[in-house]
């Protein structure tokens, strides 16, 4: 049943996104930019909604009162595609920064484009990492709220903290408060693999990192908060009555922590 229930979703995920993009098109490019914001929120929660739906996997998401009212720089742990998707209806004028391929992407591409995100060639990364900051800094005067995943790349539940150095320079350079994000949902919505867990995935905004902070207490903050808080929902789903099949990365975390997951 779960494979079966996995391969629907998959596949109706999917067939949401490319419906969705070509139903809401004509409305979608004459609107105004931020008016426009609820096509691709309504998407998102109708994903989710999909998601719950299909596969009993739920998601909660607490902390909001955390988010500044103007401009900041949001830091989502990034565990799963979930974390993409899960946080734009909640965010009022989100700012990606994204590989510059992904606007070549028929329809997609377009999309991004009238949202104004910020596309960067990630082959020369000091190169990039001054567009991105040179472009934010312009865009967020509008007061919107930059997300950037401080690991990069998705990381499996309980891997040991890949922290990027771009992320620093952003919070040194901007002068916003930065609020990182926690989640486990890589258990639940895991990479690269196919099954989709049922279960409540869980998410909170942690409360902001405010500016003036030297490089290397932001980093030490930013890091222990975020990992903290993430260990807190680890084992929160290990050792809940119903819990999902734990990664290797997880169960060696959980030993470190001297939890035993429940099985």
């Amino acid at each position: 049943m779960l494979l079966i229930r996995s391969a629907a979703f998959n596949a109706v995920f999917y067939l949401n996104l490319i419906v969705q993009m070509l139903f809401w098109t004509p409305i979608f490019f004459l609107l105004p930019r931020k008016k426009a914001w609820f096509v691709p929120k309504f998407w998102a929660s109708s994903s989710l909604w999909l998601q719950q739906a299909m596969t009993g996997g739920r998601s909660e998401i607490s902390g909001l009162e955390n988010l500044p009212d103007g401009p900041c720089i949001i830091a989502p742990k990034h565990q799963s595609f979930w974390d993409t998707i899960a946080f734009l209806p909640h965010i009022p004028d989100a700012l990606y920064i994204l590989k510059r391929e992904l606007m070549w992407i028929p329809f997609f591409g377009w999309y991004v484009a009238k949202m104004r995100m910020i596309p960067i060639n990630r082959g020369s990364r000091t190169k990039a990492l001054k567009q991105a900051v040179k472009q934010a800094h312009e865009l967020m005067k509008e007061n919107r709220q930059l997300i950037i995943y401080p690991e990069g790349t998705r990381r499996p539940p309980g891997a040991e903290p890949a922290y990027k150095y771009g992320i620093v320079e952003l919070y040194a350079q901007l002068g916003v408060p930065v609020v990182p994000v926690a989640h486990a949902a890589g258990l639940f919505w895991p990479r690269r693999k196919f099954l989709r867990h049922p279960g409540v995935i869980r998410a909170r905004f942690l409360p902001p990192i405010e500016p003036g902070l030297s490089r290397e207490e932001f980093q030490r903050r930013l890091v222990g908060e975020t990992e903290a808080a993430c260990d807190e929902m680890l084992v929160e789903a290990a050792t809940s009555a119903n819990p999902p099949p734990l990664p290797e990365t997880a169960r060696k975390r959980l030993q470190e922590l001297g939890v035993t997951a429940a099985s």
